[in-house]
Protein backbone atom coordinates (compact mmCIF):
# COMPACT_ATOMS: atom_id res chain seq x y z
CA UNK A 1 0.00 0.00 0.00
CA UNK A 2 1.36 3.47 -0.95
CA UNK A 3 1.68 5.63 1.70
CA UNK A 4 2.50 8.73 -0.61
CA UNK A 5 -1.45 10.05 -0.76
CA UNK A 6 -0.77 13.17 -1.99
CA UNK A 7 0.83 12.31 -5.19
CA UNK A 8 -0.62 11.05 -8.80
CA UNK A 9 -0.12 7.41 -10.25
CA UNK A 10 0.57 7.93 -14.18
CA UNK A 11 -0.13 4.79 -15.97
CA UNK A 12 1.68 4.82 -19.69
CA UNK A 13 0.15 2.21 -21.86
CA UNK A 14 0.58 1.35 -25.41
CA UNK A 15 -2.10 3.40 -27.08
CA UNK A 16 -0.19 6.58 -29.41
CA UNK A 17 2.08 8.19 -26.97
CA UNK A 18 4.62 11.46 -27.67
CA UNK A 19 5.80 14.72 -25.99
CA UNK A 20 2.45 15.52 -24.64
CA UNK A 21 2.32 12.70 -22.58
CA UNK A 22 5.98 13.18 -21.12
CA UNK A 23 4.92 16.62 -20.48
CA UNK A 24 2.18 15.65 -17.86
CA UNK A 25 4.89 14.18 -15.35
CA UNK A 26 6.17 15.91 -12.46
CA UNK A 27 8.59 14.95 -10.00
CA UNK A 28 5.84 13.68 -7.37
CA UNK A 29 4.43 10.83 -9.62
CA UNK A 30 4.49 7.26 -9.28
CA UNK A 31 5.34 6.37 -12.78
CA UNK A 32 3.73 2.84 -14.13
CA UNK A 33 4.79 1.45 -17.21
CA UNK A 34 2.27 -0.87 -19.48
CA UNK A 35 3.68 -3.23 -21.54
CA UNK A 36 5.01 -0.83 -24.75
CA UNK A 37 4.49 2.14 -22.28
CA UNK A 38 7.45 0.90 -20.44
CA UNK A 39 9.51 1.23 -23.76
CA UNK A 40 8.15 4.66 -24.18
CA UNK A 41 9.14 6.03 -21.11
CA UNK A 42 12.61 4.22 -21.26
CA UNK A 43 13.49 5.16 -24.91
CA UNK A 44 12.64 8.82 -23.59
CA UNK A 45 14.98 8.40 -20.71
CA UNK A 46 12.27 8.17 -17.83
CA UNK A 47 12.83 5.51 -15.62
CA UNK A 48 9.12 3.87 -14.68
CA UNK A 49 8.76 2.63 -10.99
CA UNK A 50 7.06 -0.03 -11.89
CA UNK A 51 6.22 -2.07 -15.53
CA UNK A 52 4.23 -4.76 -16.07
CA UNK A 53 2.42 -6.69 -18.71
CA UNK A 54 2.96 -9.36 -21.00
CA UNK A 55 5.40 -7.23 -23.09
CA UNK A 56 3.60 -8.68 -26.27
CA UNK A 57 4.29 -5.58 -27.79
CA UNK A 58 7.92 -4.79 -27.73
CA UNK A 59 11.35 -7.41 -28.91
CA UNK A 60 12.96 -9.54 -26.38
CA UNK A 61 15.62 -6.99 -26.19
CA UNK A 62 13.42 -4.37 -24.96
CA UNK A 63 12.05 -6.49 -22.70
CA UNK A 64 15.51 -7.22 -21.00
CA UNK A 65 16.43 -3.35 -21.21
CA UNK A 66 12.91 -2.88 -19.12
CA UNK A 67 13.34 -5.38 -17.03
CA UNK A 68 16.67 -4.23 -16.22
CA UNK A 69 15.90 -0.33 -15.96
CA UNK A 70 12.63 -0.18 -13.87
CA UNK A 71 12.88 -0.27 -10.13
CA UNK A 72 10.07 -2.77 -10.12
CA UNK A 73 9.26 -5.19 -12.73
CA UNK A 74 6.33 -7.63 -13.07
CA UNK A 75 5.37 -9.96 -16.23
CA UNK A 76 2.70 -12.26 -16.62
CA UNK A 77 1.86 -14.88 -19.78
CA UNK A 78 0.49 -13.18 -23.07
CA UNK A 79 -2.45 -15.57 -22.94
CA UNK A 80 -3.13 -17.10 -19.50
CA UNK A 81 -4.50 -14.06 -17.98
CA UNK A 82 -8.04 -12.27 -17.41
CA UNK A 83 -7.15 -8.01 -17.83
CA UNK A 84 -5.72 -6.54 -20.40
CA UNK A 85 -2.35 -4.72 -19.70
CA UNK A 86 -3.87 -1.44 -18.80
CA UNK A 87 -6.45 -2.77 -16.57
CA UNK A 88 -3.38 -4.58 -14.69
CA UNK A 89 -1.79 -1.51 -14.43
CA UNK A 90 -4.57 0.43 -12.95
CA UNK A 91 -5.34 -2.58 -10.41
CA UNK A 92 -1.79 -2.14 -9.40
CA UNK A 93 -1.99 1.66 -9.10
CA UNK A 94 -5.54 1.00 -6.58
CA UNK A 95 -3.98 -1.29 -4.60
CA UNK A 96 -1.13 0.29 -4.01
CA UNK A 97 -2.90 3.64 -2.23
CA UNK A 98 -3.18 5.58 -5.38
CA UNK A 99 -6.26 8.00 -4.95
CA UNK A 100 -5.74 9.94 -8.01
CA UNK A 101 -4.37 8.21 -11.16
CA UNK A 102 -4.38 9.13 -15.02
CA UNK A 103 -3.75 7.17 -18.16
CA UNK A 104 -1.76 8.30 -21.01
CA UNK A 105 -2.05 6.28 -24.43
CA UNK A 106 -5.12 4.14 -23.65
CA UNK A 107 -7.18 5.64 -26.40
CA UNK A 108 -5.27 4.15 -29.75
CA UNK A 109 -6.55 2.82 -32.92
CA UNK A 110 -7.83 -0.27 -31.58
CA UNK A 111 -12.15 0.58 -30.51
CA UNK A 112 -12.37 -2.49 -28.65
CA UNK A 113 -9.28 -1.24 -26.28
CA UNK A 114 -10.41 1.93 -26.44
CA UNK A 115 -13.99 1.49 -25.13
CA UNK A 116 -12.42 -1.39 -22.74
CA UNK A 117 -10.34 1.72 -21.01
CA UNK A 118 -13.37 3.93 -21.30
CA UNK A 119 -15.04 1.06 -18.74
CA UNK A 120 -12.08 1.26 -16.49
CA UNK A 121 -13.34 5.15 -15.42
CA UNK A 122 -16.09 2.81 -13.79
CA UNK A 123 -14.19 0.83 -12.02
CA UNK A 124 -11.45 3.48 -10.65
CA UNK A 125 -14.63 5.60 -9.30
CA UNK A 126 -16.19 1.89 -7.54
CA UNK A 127 -12.21 1.29 -5.81
CA UNK A 128 -12.70 4.91 -4.49
CA UNK A 129 -10.00 5.90 -6.97
CA UNK A 130 -10.59 9.24 -9.56
CA UNK A 131 -9.42 8.28 -12.83
CA UNK A 132 -8.38 10.24 -16.00
CA UNK A 133 -8.03 9.30 -19.45
CA UNK A 134 -5.76 11.47 -21.59
CA UNK A 135 -4.53 11.30 -25.08
CA UNK A 136 -3.26 13.95 -27.31
CA UNK A 137 -6.99 15.26 -28.32
CA UNK A 138 -8.85 13.87 -25.88
CA UNK A 139 -9.72 14.40 -21.58
CA UNK A 140 -11.95 11.30 -20.34
CA UNK A 141 -13.25 11.43 -16.73
CA UNK A 142 -16.53 10.23 -14.81
CA UNK A 143 -19.03 12.25 -13.02
CA UNK A 144 -21.01 10.52 -10.70
CA UNK A 145 -22.43 13.89 -8.12
CA UNK A 146 -20.38 17.65 -9.38
CA UNK A 147 -17.22 17.68 -11.03
CA UNK A 148 -15.70 21.42 -11.27
CA UNK A 149 -13.76 22.00 -14.59
CA UNK A 150 -11.58 24.83 -14.98
CA UNK A 151 -11.10 26.20 -18.47
CA UNK A 152 -8.29 24.55 -20.59
CA UNK A 153 -8.11 26.45 -24.36
CA UNK A 154 -6.13 22.72 -24.81
CA UNK A 155 -9.52 21.01 -24.78
CA UNK A 156 -12.45 23.77 -26.14
CA UNK A 157 -14.90 21.17 -26.49
CA UNK A 158 -16.57 19.71 -23.40
CA UNK A 159 -19.33 16.60 -24.42
CA UNK A 160 -20.90 14.70 -22.10
CA UNK A 161 -22.44 10.60 -22.48
CA UNK A 162 -24.53 8.93 -20.18
CA UNK A 163 -22.43 5.36 -18.88
CA UNK A 164 -25.60 4.24 -17.19
CA UNK A 165 -28.75 3.60 -19.41
CA UNK A 166 -29.71 6.89 -18.09
CA UNK A 167 -28.15 10.26 -16.31
CA UNK A 168 -30.70 12.41 -14.35
CA UNK A 169 -30.87 16.09 -12.80
CA UNK A 170 -27.73 16.73 -15.26
CA UNK A 171 -27.34 20.53 -14.54
CA UNK A 172 -24.49 22.30 -15.98
CA UNK A 173 -22.83 26.07 -14.96
CA UNK A 174 -20.46 28.38 -16.86
CA UNK A 175 -21.34 26.57 -20.11
CA UNK A 176 -22.24 28.17 -23.12
CA UNK A 177 -25.62 25.56 -23.98
CA UNK A 178 -27.08 25.36 -20.05
CA UNK A 179 -28.94 22.05 -18.73
CA UNK A 180 -31.11 22.36 -15.58
CA UNK A 181 -32.40 19.04 -13.79
CA UNK A 182 -32.18 17.01 -17.41
CA UNK A 183 -32.50 13.55 -18.22
CA UNK A 184 -29.65 12.29 -20.37
CA UNK A 185 -30.09 8.79 -22.11
CA UNK A 186 -27.86 6.19 -23.25
CA UNK A 187 -28.44 6.33 -27.44
CA UNK A 188 -29.24 10.16 -27.29
CA UNK A 189 -26.40 13.00 -28.66
CA UNK A 190 -27.95 15.56 -26.58
CA UNK A 191 -24.92 16.65 -24.32
CA UNK A 192 -22.34 16.35 -27.48
CA UNK A 193 -20.04 19.31 -28.16
CA UNK A 194 -20.85 22.11 -25.40
CA UNK A 195 -18.03 25.23 -24.88
CA UNK A 196 -16.92 26.31 -21.26
CA UNK A 197 -17.08 29.66 -21.59
CA UNK A 198 -16.58 30.79 -17.83
CA UNK A 199 -13.23 29.87 -16.46
CA UNK A 200 -14.58 27.58 -14.20
CA UNK A 201 -17.78 25.25 -15.07
CA UNK A 202 -19.63 22.78 -13.13
CA UNK A 203 -21.52 19.65 -13.76
CA UNK A 204 -23.90 17.99 -11.63
CA UNK A 205 -25.92 15.45 -11.28
CA UNK A 206 -28.72 13.70 -9.36
CA UNK A 207 -28.39 10.17 -10.11
CA UNK A 208 -26.11 7.39 -12.95
CA UNK A 209 -23.07 7.99 -14.24
CA UNK A 210 -21.83 10.79 -16.56
CA UNK A 211 -18.70 10.66 -18.98
CA UNK A 212 -17.50 14.16 -19.44
CA UNK A 213 -14.96 14.26 -22.61
CA UNK A 214 -12.80 17.35 -23.29
CA UNK A 215 -11.78 17.40 -26.80
CA UNK A 216 -10.37 19.41 -29.53
CA UNK A 217 -10.23 18.64 -33.45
Amino acid sequence: MSIHSNTRALIFTGGNLGQWALDQLSSQDYVIGADRGAEFLIHNGKVPHLALGDFDSVTSDQMKRIAAEAVEFLTCDAIDKDWTDTELALREAIGRGYKEIMIMGALGTRFDHVLGNVHLLRQAREQGSTLTLIDENNEIRLCTEILRLKANSRFPYTSLLPLTLEVKGVTLQGFRYPLHDATLKLGWSLGISNVLDAPEGTISIADGMLLVIRSRD
